[in-house]
């Protein structure tokens, strides 16, 4: 089996909520996707003035983004084994959705029960500035709240200990402990494409190639990888927003940084 449906939204996050004396929420997130599928860097929508992040210029969504009055949204797919059903709504718009919308984070999540089986295996973290709440659609249709601490999230549940999320978890808690600032530890830590033992990987059902290849917090391959590296730092005093872009092989093309 290739990775040919594995083709929407973030694929690792890990963040801080009400962890830090600055920024209540902070987001540490690599972007794994097909080279060929085209996306704007992070800057701020022309179409949507006051939302900043990424674009799929496929689908027109988001996978990372954030809007005023500390809302933010990220998004990553599920992995399942078997390709996603034809007609499925792009996962990019619930990010977008709720960015542009006026609903509080816990209101949103639950108002996406009832259509959440209208798109692609999905989960999704949504910020009000005030909550912080985390939705799927995988197994069943579900929300909740986010506990203060540091979580990280993959293609599967909020905090399934898959090596990729103990590991940018980890390095995020330590970043914390030591009482840092500055965000280069945090991007060194999204670069890391070491790969774990056999031992350590998930079986999702795609293979032990596609596991392996699949496995690393940083992935390089020629038609599939991490195209983009984030770090946002959101508080009442205002957020910064990086991100770091790369091409096949996980050669850099570019950066970007935002701030508000």
């Amino acid at each position: 089996m290739g990775v040919n449906q594995y083709h929407a939204g973030m694929c690792l996050i890990a963040l801080a909520w009400r962890a830090h004396p600055r920024y209540p929420l902070i987001v540490v997130a690599n972007r794994d996707e097909f080279h060929d599928r085209p996306a704007a860097p992070l800057a701020e929508w022309p179409d949507a003035p006051g939302l900043y992040g990424g674009r799929d210029l496929r689908a027109g969504g988001a996978w990372l983004a954030l809007s005023g009055g500390g809302r933010l949204a990220a998004v990553t797919n599920v992995r399942e084994p078997q390709p996603a059903p034809a007609g499925l709504r792009s996962r990019g718009a619930l990010a977008t959705g709720f960015l542009q919308g006026a609903a509080s984070a816990p209101e949103a999540a639950q108002g996406l029960m009832d259509e959440a089986g209208r798109f692609g295996a999905f989960n999704l973290l949504l910020s009000d500035g005030q909550t912080l709440s985390y939705a799927s659609n995988r197994p069943e249709p579900r929300w909740q709240p986010v506990a203060p601490g540091v979580h990280a999230i993959s293609n599967a549940g909020l905090n399934t200990p898959w090596p990729k999320t103990l590991r940018l978890r980890a390095a995020l808690q330590a970043w914390l402990d030591e009482g840092r600032e500055e965000v280069e530890p945090l991007f060194t830590a999204l670069a890391d494409d070491r790969a774990p033992a056999d031992a350590e990987l998930p079986d999702t059902g795609v293979g032990l190639d596609l596991e392996r290849l699949l496995a690393p917090p940083f992935i390089r391959s020629a038609r599939y990888g991490t195209r983009a590296s984030s770090v946002v730092l959101l508080g009442p005093e205002g957020w910064r927003f990086e991100e770091r872009r790369f091409g096949p092989d996980g050669v850099a093309l570019g950066a970007s940084a935002l701030s508000g």
